[in-house]
């Protein structure tokens, strides 16, 4: 009996021994929630759901409310999860709110409910980077806007908003001012008497107007010819670097890629809406995440006449400094620098996650083969003059626009160019990034390089509607 019982107390040791070795995640059954994230964006809202183990779900839509109920398979409910209801916005177009509880034994239940009809897609992400396995879902509308029609009529809205403006203020100077009182007519004399034996005084001359020259026709010619390439509607597509997912390079201090990029789009936005003729398109204005072959086909769907891609250098050293302008080459890269710098920006859907099945990825395969020579040869020129600008406000990396197979500037009939605006790897050019003024300095370089090219190159007329 002795013996029995020492035998079982050994047991008992070498099993706590093992309790020990092995910590929480290991004890618990199944996976285990690292983070939650939620998108929220026009053109979709993500949901990630990032965990230290593959996750099994299964989604269904119901109507009358629209709703999406998920079933997460080897779950527990967490604290993790619990803040997925805390991460919803107000103003996210999609979801209005996620309710999340223990639906079974080892199945945790998300029901999402949703502001409109959406078509989801669900897919899973393999570790990457700083992320451990996620779970995704993108909830897209059934019935997507109209891009081109959306920037028209955000033009028409701002015309109409700058016409009100210029009423209010004229306004407010007459009510400041008062209306000025009326001129009071000349006395006229009383008529002086005639003498007898005299004429009646004569009455004063009348001038005669001078007559109204008829109004001039302007004549056809070749400045007629040019007025009308240029007089439609201009259109550029700004992309901002990464997003959401997908952080970009990341500086020394911290500053991220997605963030200065985003900042400076929006500034450059705002400078070439208010050039007469000319408004700017956004492949993303807030922080989500756009696939590479997504941002070419929306500068596509809008017609745009430029693609101007905007991202922060990083390099293996800190000590790479300068801007730098690329465009896309067919064949092999022009330094390795180029090449490696193409290699890393083409690597963003890996980080931000792509959904590899879906239909639109795989056009990317035949459109990225379509690039033409006359593409490339107008990107270099468009390159060539934001280049000269750059170099009025700093050091240039390279002083030539270098070429490369960078995947987010295939557009096959747009001129496209990819801006490295600085180093954000090298300190000090981390703390330029950072600068308010820095940053007005580039938007205005690059605004002036935009403004410069389409005023040699005038795009050819688009249809009418616009």
């Amino acid at each position: 009996m002795s013996r029995a019982l020492t035998s079982r107390r050994h047991l008992l040791k070498q099993a706590g021994g093992l309790v020990l070795l092995l910590g929480a995640a290991d004890l618990a059954f199944g996976a285990g929630i690292v983070a939650v994230r939620v998108w929220p964006a026009d053109a979709y809202t993500r949901v990630t759901l990032e965990s230290d183990q593959p996750l099994a779900a299964r989604h269904q839509l119901l109507s009358d409310p629209e709703r999406m109920v998920v079933d997460i398979e080897g779950l527990e409910l967490s604290p993790q999860l619990r803040e997925l209801v805390g991460k919803v916005r107000a103003d996210d177009p999609f979801i209005g709110g996620i309710r999340v509880g223990q639906y079974q034994p080892r199945v945790v239940r998300l029901v999402i409910d949703l502001k409109q009809a959406t078509a989801p897609q669900q897919f899973a992400l393999a570790p990457v980077a700083a992320y451990q396995h996620r779970l995704v879902f993108d909830l897209y509308p059934t019935q997507p806007m109209d891009p081109l029609l959306a920037l028209i009529r955000d033009k028409e809205a701002s015309e109409r908003d700058a016409a009100q403006t210029v009423q209010d203020a004229l306004g407010e100077f007459i009510g400041k001012v008062g209306t000025p009182p009326p001129v009071a007519a000349a006395p006229v004399p009383p008529a002086a008497a005639s003498a007898p034996g005299l004429p009646p005084p004569a009455a004063p001359p009348v001038v005669a107007a001078a007559p109204v020259p008829p109004p001039v026709t302007a004549v056809p010619g070749p400045r007629a010819a040019l007025q009308n390439k240029i007089d439609r509607l201009v259109i550029v597509a700004l992309d901002p670097g990464h997003g959401g997912e997908d952080p970009g390079a990341i500086g020394p201090s911290g500053l991220r890629e997605k963030d200065v990029v985003l900042s400076v789009a929006l500034q450059l936005r705002e400078r070439i809406n208010a050039m007469p003729g000319m408004r700017a398109f956004m492949t993303r204005d807030a922080d989500f995440f756009v696939p590479l072959h997504e941002r070419v086909q929306k500068a596509r769907r809008v017609q745009a006449d430029l693609f101007v891609s905007i991202h922060a250098d990083a390099f293996i050293t800190p000590r790479a400094r300068g801007a730098s302008v690329f465009a896309l080459s067919q064949g092999a890269a022009t330094s390795t620098a180029a090449r490696w710098m193409a290699n890393r920006e083409n690597a963003a859907d890996v980080v931000g996650g792509v959904n590899l099945k879906s239909a639109d990825a795989q056009v990317l395969r035949t459109m990225l083969d379509m690039s033409t020579h006359a593409q490339i040869k107008d990107s270099l020129r468009v390159g060539g003059e934001v280049l000269g600008e750059l170099d009025r406000v700093g050091k240039l990396h390279k002083p030539r626009v270098e070429q490369a197979g960078f995947a987010v500037l295939k557009a096959p009939d747009i001129p496209s160019i990819l801006v490295e605006t600085a180093f954000i790897s090298n300190p000090e050019e981390e703390d330029k990034l950072r600068s308010a003024e820095y940053q007005r300095q580039l938007v205005r370089a690059l605004a002036t390089g935009i403004q410069r090219y389409f005023a040699k190159n005038p795009p050819l007329a688009r249809n009418r509607q616009l």
